[in-house]
């Protein structure tokens, strides 16, 4: 359980260090994008304003338009962007003018070296068909605008801008990772020290179960003894009925309590060796027809011949047991109790299966293998249950590497299935 528990912490808190880069790192790399996105943007505003070109330096003095820094307006209304004065010799774009039909026109490539007119023209019919207005293709940011007759496609090379950013984006995920490996070592490394509070509580604990059980057990043998001497110098009486009964549960509370803090070793000692899986399932189940004919309850056995397992035999027979007695005792009179064994693929499936006195809500199912935990909340006796049954399930499954999980997809029946790992 601690080991399982300090796996736990270093999962979360390795998850939860990932989620909060990714939101950070995200963050900032979408802002980068966004960013390169509009000032691409900026500029082929005004381009296509300008049909393909920035627009000429006036001669002198500012026009009463405003244009100034070589014919550049100061703000792109557009946008809302302020371009520097640089921008028409630090950009490299070219355009291609279409007709309606989609052919080419015109290319013009003066402010581009690293395309050719046939490039220039593969751009155009690549883009033309999707009849965007704005967008990508390749490392060039593309507009469209309407000229007389046609229409003209523009492209700005962005090839440094993203480059930078895709730059950006490998450092930041790089540093990310580094990061998460870093914290995932020194988790590993601190994460004993961290729980070991914890682990010390834990371990008192289950000596105390262990101590405290075994020094009960022999006050119980002994009251169990008189009671029987009693018994047999003055004869049968409620009362010493009702103290051997009393004694007999506290007693199987012991046993289960200290077989419990065993099942909870970190390596459970167990007992494996091969055997008979279906003979010996075969037989624990006939060992309760009588008890579900009396309550006229229906038990119906399917098992699947032929099957072997290697593991704790003792510990295997338990865990039927538990299932059975569990759908026993919680099915309604006339109710319905089945049992399955089959193989699948490489693995083993017992499946115990009973219909329900009460709903079996889904917060119910979530508990159904906590310590002391009864779907009855009054904690009626009169079933003879501690809560403690499917804990200990869940702990000779867990023992022998298998998984255990109840479901009730209608809420009137409860199915319990095992899976074993077949040899």
């Amino acid at each position: 359980m601690i080991k399982q528990l300090r796996i736990k912490f270093i999962t979360i808190s390795t998850f939860s260090l990932m989620l909060v880069l990714f939101i950070i790192l995200g963050g900032i790399n979408l802002m980068l994008y966004q960013k390169v996105v509009d000032d691409a943007d900026a500029i082929l505003s005004v381009l296509t304003a300008n049909n393909g070109a920035f627009p000429q330096k006036e001669p002198a003095g500012d026009p009463p338009g405003g244009v100034q820094n070589n014919g550049i307006p100061p703000k792109n209304t557009a946008k809302g962007h302020t371009l520097s004065p640089e921008i028409p010799f630090e950009s490299r774009y070219f355009s291609v003018l279409l007709d309606r039909t989609g052919q080419v026109v015109q290319t013009d490539m003066d402010r581009i070296a690293a395309i050719d007119a046939q490039t220039a023209a593969a751009y155009a019919a690549e883009v033309w068909p999707s009849e965007k207005g704005i967008g990508f293709c390749g490392d060039y940011r593309y507009a469209l605008c309407s000229e007389s007759g046609g229409s003209r496609i523009i492209f700005l090379d962005c090839t440094r801008s993203l480059s930078n950013f895709r730059t950006t984006l490998f450092s930041s995920i790089s540093v990310a990772l580094l990061g998460l490996v870093a914290v995932l070592l020194l988790l590993m490394i601190l994460s004993k020290r961290i729980i070991k509070p914890v682990a010390e509580s834990y371990e008192k604990q289950k000596r105390f179960i262990t101590d405290a059980g075994h020094e009960i057990k022999t006050p119980l043998t002994i009251i169990s003894a008189d009671a029987d001497l009693a018994e047999m110098e003055f004869g049968e009486s409620e009362w010493l009925s009702d103290i051997k009964h009393q004694t007999q549960r506290l007693t199987g509370l012991t046993n289960e309590l200290i077989y419990l803090s065993r099942m909870d070793e970190e390596q459970p000692k167990l007992q494996p060796i091969a055997f008979p899986l279906s003979d010996v399932i075969e037989e624990m189940a006939q060992s309760f027809l009588a008890p579900a004919k009396t309550h006229g309850k229906e038990f119906e056995i399917s098992i699947q011949p032929m099957l072997s397992f290697t593991g704790d035999e003792k510990a295997l027979r338990q865990l039927v047991s538990i299932l059975l007695d569990n759908a026993l005792k919680y099915s309604p009179n006339s109710g319905h109790i089945s049992l399955r064994l089959e193989k699948q693929n490489r693995n083993l499936r017992l499946t115990v299966t009973n219909t329900t006195a009460q709903p079996m809500e889904a917060d119910k199912l979530k508990h159904l293998f906590d310590r002391f935990y009864r779907t009855d909340q009054s904690r009626n006796s009169q079933t003879g249950g501690y809560g403690l049954g499917l804990s200990i399930a869940q702990s000779i499954v867990f023992a022998h590497r298998g998984k255990i999980w109840a479901e009730s997809p209608d809420k009137q029946v409860l199915s319990i299935t095992v899976i074993l790992a077949a040899q």
